[in-house]
Order: C-alpha cells, then structure tokens, then sequence
C-alpha cells in the first residue's frame, strides 16, 4: 500500500487539499510500477485502459515523424500525471518511456470519473496544471520555427528547472540534467551536435557550468532574455476554483 500522495504533494504546491481529497488521490496511486530506464510505458496507438502518476524517476512522451525521427514532446517529473492526452482518446497518441529508472502508479482511466463527480476542486486543479502544460508546449512550438538554436537550448534548461523547482524547494540553480545532448535535441528540433555546440558556447560565456551531469545555471537572467522565456508554473489564477 502506498502512503501518501506524489501527485497529491504536487498539486498541494497551489492550493491545500482537505483530507478526503488528498486520500482520494492517493487511491490513484496504490499500485506501483517499477520500470527501468528505455523500457516502454505504453506504446502510440496501443488501447489505452490506464493512466499514470509519476512517483519517482523520470518519463518522457514523444511521437514518431513520417520521416522516422523522433519529436519529443514533454518531459515529466515526480508528482506529474502522465498520459494526461490520452484521456480523450481510446488509442494512445504518443509513446511514454522512461529516461531514468522510475516507479508509476497506473490506475484506471475510469477513476477520473470519480474525481470529476465527487472532487470537483481536484479536476479544476488538474485542469488548469494541463492549460500550463498547454501553453509551455505552445511556447516551445512557436519557438522551434522562431528562434536560434541557442535560445532553444537557454528556454529549455530554464524549463527544467523551473518545473524541478515546484517539487523540490532546495533546488537553487543547480539541476541534475538526466538527459542526453540527442534527447534534448529531439525536444528543441536540434541535432546532438547542435545541442554540444551551444552547450559549449553558453558555458564559455559564463552563463552555465556542467559537471557530473549536473548543469548550473550562473545567470539565470540572461539565460531567460536569450530563450524569450516565460515561466508558465508559478502565479497561476486560482480565484475561480470551486471551494474546498
């Protein structure tokens, strides 16, 4: 049995959660799911019957172009749900794998039901966590045609720390990386090369430091001024939800 809740912590980071709440999402999460790193949490175009919680590791979502290249779309951290896409589709719209050794919490895709008539406060929250996902992606599209490859890089990085933020309060400027220089190219719409070379280039001019897998950012200003960077994960307007 799973105590407590990730996901119920991760939504917490916006709005206290009364007791029946947080044991409510807690159900969602009573079943656990080792999976190591590279294994396929669920395929595109397979049935879907089960969504997930992200409990611990890393899990990425991406498709397959029509030219065999890969389009990552969004990667999740502990306390995300994840396949939150296909909860409109009865078919999986884009593959799930995992980056780093992980443990979801797969429940049923009828268990939203349950949410969604008895907790509505709960269902506005997740709501209005995929409208910021929604537009993070969004911001990340419009600048995949818009902007340099260095920009592409600096917005990047700042997303995963600011997203690595909302779990973690010790998280400073300091973040472990967990992805390769081709992963992160087939998120941003660059070769590895490409990624390697503006890498380098930030860290000659100071503006991050690399070690261990570890990144650094030493200027987080001129890094969001390079990305055109908005931090979509903080002060959201939460007025409207239902009460508690």
């Amino acid at each position: 049995m799973v105590t407590g809740s990730c996901f119920a912590e991760r939504l917490e980071k916006h709005i206290p959660l009364n007791e029946a709440e947080r044991r409510a999402l807690a159900r969602l999460e009573e079943t656990q799911r080792k999976v190591k790193r590279g294994a396929v949490i669920q395929r595109a175009n397979d049935i879907v019957s089960e969504l997930f919680v992200l409990r611990h590791g890393r899990v990425m979502s991406y498709v397959i172009l029509p030219d065999g290249s890969r389009q990552i779309l969004r990667v999740y951290f502990p306390g995300d749900f994840i396949g939150s896409a296909s909860t409109i589709y009865s078919k999986a719209p884009e593959t799930l794998v995992a980056l780093a050794d992980s443990v979801v919490c797969p429940f049923d895709k009828k268990g939203l039901r349950v949410l969604l008539e008895e907790y509505p406060r709960v269902a506005a929250l997740m709501f209005v966590l995929s409208q910021a996902e929604r537009v993070a992606l969004t911001d990340r599209l419009a600048s995949l045609g818009r902007t340099s490859a260095k920009a592409r890089v600096a917005a990047f990085l700042l997303d995963i720390i600011h997203r690595l933020r909302v779990m973690d309060d010790d998280i400073t400027d300091t973040f472990d990386l967990k992805l390769t220089q081709e992963e992160i190219g087939d998120a941003i719409g660059l070769t590895s090369v490409h990624v390697n070379r503006m890498v380098r280039q930030m860290e000659a001019e100071g503006l991050i430091r690399r070690s261990n897998g570890s990144i650094t950012l030493l200027n987080e200003k001129k890094l969001a001024e390079i990305g055109h960077y908005t931090d979509r994960y903080t002060e959201l307007n939460l007025d409207w939800l239902p009460a508690a």
